[in-house]
């Protein structure tokens, strides 16, 4: 297979996860309409923004398999965390200061210590982790734990200050021919039409987005691990540049889209949600079971490393 014919796969997957992306928001705002500014970004937006990363490690993962796969896997989430890091800030500040829609961007002080210490605290205890010898289930559910308390906090925090209040939620949605909704990928309008979203439709678009985001991410791995192959590079290279950038689209997308209405609190929280759901769900969701299910030890850093550094020569 051509190199340019792989590139065209990985911008096609690019896309696809973009418009897909795109349902699956619009389906998981409406189920988590009740979540208030920042804790919405930091559950809901980062959880719906970051489903092709975990898409694209659990298939880095279980396509590749072992010191290779979970090589591909922290490429994806160590990449992403630059892109979310560096480039949504960067976009956000553009879209709201440079288009004149404020002078000043004010985030909420909760957000930014909430967020930025369990971001570090997932930081470290992966760093741990992966300085050791070898990987098992546990470590896994380790890493799942870190993200479970963190959401459990956010929404016990959210409860407190909020006291029950409920509020209104309203969707717009552009509705378009069946047939331009196809070609366009328009999820939300293939589903909603001029009907009003419920619980039930708003899962079955859920459940169809994850779908059509899980084939692009196989198509996106698979042509990562072709490149590899091409170019004589470690697929952890390949997956810093590609796959992150790939997978970490609707991030973007998202924080740029809560700027624009003013939410600052859902865009930074966003990205920094994001980052916490890679670190810990994303790879450890993958980890757990890749090793619970073929009774396998994945290897540590330091193996890796040394596997990519064979790899290079």
């Amino acid at each position: 297979m051509s190199i340019f014919i792989l590139f065209v796969y990985v911008i096609i997957t690019c896309i696809i996860i973009w418009r897909a992306s795109d349902g699956f928001e619009t389906a998981a705002s409406y189920l988590g309409r009740n979540l208030t500014d920042g804790v919405k970004g930091a559950t809901i937006n980062a959880v719906a923004s970051s489903m092709p990363e975990l898409l694209t490690t659990f298939f880095f993962l279980f396509y590749l398999g072992d010191e290779d796969g979970f090589s591909g896997g922290i490429g994806t989430t160590a990449g992403s965390a630059i892109f979310n890091g560096m480039i949504i800030p960067a976009a956000v500040i553009f879209v709201v200061i440079f288009t004149g829609l404020a002078k000043n961007i004010h985030v909420s002080r909760k957000v930014f210590i909430r967020d930025g210490i369990s971001l570090i605290i997932a930081e470290i205890i992966l760093i741990v982790m992966i300085g050791g010898n070898q990987l098992t289930w546990v470590h896994g559910a380790i890493l799942m734990m870190v993200y479970a308390i963190y959401a459990t906090y956010t929404l016990y925090t959210m409860k407190k200050s909020t006291r029950d209040q409920i509020a209104d939620y309203h969707l717009e949605i552009q509705k378009l021919p069946f047939i331009k909704s196809v070609l366009s990928l328009n999820l939300s309008s293939m589903f909603l039409g001029n009907k009003k979203i419920n619980k039930n439709n708003a899962w079955a678009l859920l459940i169809t987005s994850t779908s059509i985001i899980a084939l692009a991410c196989l198509l996106l791995v698979h042509s990562i691990e072709q490149m590899g192959h091409h170019f004589g590079v470690p697929i952890m290279f390949l997956a810093i540049i590609l796959a992150s950038a790939a997978s970490s689209v609707p991030d973007t997308i998202l924080s740029m889209r809560d700027a624009k209405k003013g939410n600052y609190d859902d865009a930074v929280s966003n990205a920094l949600g994001s980052n916490i759901f890679d670190i810990s769900f994303a790879l450890g969701l993958p980890l757990f079971l890749y090793t619970e299910i073929t009774n396998t030890i994945a290897q540590y850093l330091w193996k890796i490393v040394d596997f990519i550094s064979i790899k290079w020569r």
